[in-house]
């Protein structure tokens, strides 16, 4: 009976004086009970942040070098960099120790080679003892190698004095030789026209031959030589004689006598059916 009046009575009480009730905002729980975060920060500071952001263990009011809103993804103390180099070492020195010890092991395991007989020693034959050199023969061998000297001395001396030859054919391309090979044809064509050998024209003889003539420096004839014959000595002679009436020809000019002491030029010589000389 008592509980059944209080009730009554509290109902009636919110009837007549308006009481209600209404349900709390979401709101003011989100704001007023937001969970604690609690890091650990490896820096410190005297000041103390207005809103902090996490509870840690010391006081830290911002850092950093940017103004986002950011935040260190490691909260643990730089750790010096650890250096394994020592720790390599000491398991390598201990991998060679093994290394050495298995060896000597099974060194020790290896039964030993049988002892091979020695032969005995055979005695070595003694040198046949020869004489040495006598006064003699010392100076026999100094004036052998006086005369080598002396006989090196005269050829070197020999090969320096010899002329610097340059030997030339119809196709020669520098053009310094070409201009002189081409005015000494002009001349020996032009004298073989004049002195034709007549007894060529009355016995109609004919062929070709290859003749060298060679030309000192200022112009004066050295030498002929007929390198192969055309098989009629008159032919040959006729030759040489054109190339001695041609003589002296023109000295060397400045670009070849630099370096040309004698110039010999190779040219094959045709006595044609038609009673011409020609140079090839």
């Amino acid at each position: 009976m008592q509980v059944g009046a209080a009730l009554s009575v509290l109902l009636h009480a919110i009837v007549i004086l308006g009481i209600t009730f209404k349900i709390p905002d979401p709101k003011f729980f989100k704001d007023n009970a937001q969970p604690m975060e609690v890091v650990l920060v490896n820096a410190k500071t005297a000041s103390k942040p207005t809103r902090a952001d996490a509870y840690a263990q010391h006081n830290l009011d911002g850092g950093g070098n940017t103004d986002a809103d950011r935040r260190a993804k490691s909260p643990l103390p730089v750790t010096r960099e650890s250096k394994p180099h020592a720790d390599v070492t000491l398991a390598q020195r201990r991998v060679q120790q093994l290394e050495q010890q298995a060896k000597q092991l099974m060194t020790q395991q290896k039964p030993s080679p049988a002892a091979v007989p020695v032969a005995p020693a055979q005695p070595e034959p003694q040198a046949e003892s020869r004489p040495g050199p006598t006064a003699a023969d010392l100076l026999q061998r100094s004036a052998e190698i006086a005369r080598l000297e002396a006989q090196i001395s005269r050829d070197w001396d020999s090969y320096q004095k010899r002329p610097r030859r340059r030997f030339v054919g119809a196709r020669t391309q520098e053009f310094r030789f070409a201009r002189y090979v081409e005015d000494w044809r002009l001349k020996i064509e032009r004298v073989g026209e004049l002195n034709y050998p007549q007894a060529a024209r009355d016995q109609k003889l004919y062929g070709s031959l290859i003749v060298t003539v060679s030309i000192k420096a200022d112009g004066a004839l050295e030498k002929v030589e007929i390198n192969r014959p055309s098989g009629h000595k008159l032919l040959d002679e006729a030759a040489v004689r054109i190339v001695q009436l041609s003589a002296p020809f023109a000295p060397f000019p400045a670009d070849i006598n630099k370096d040309t002491d004698i110039l010999s030029i190779t040219r094959t010589w045709t006595f044609t059916r038609a009673d011409r000389l020609l140079t090839e």
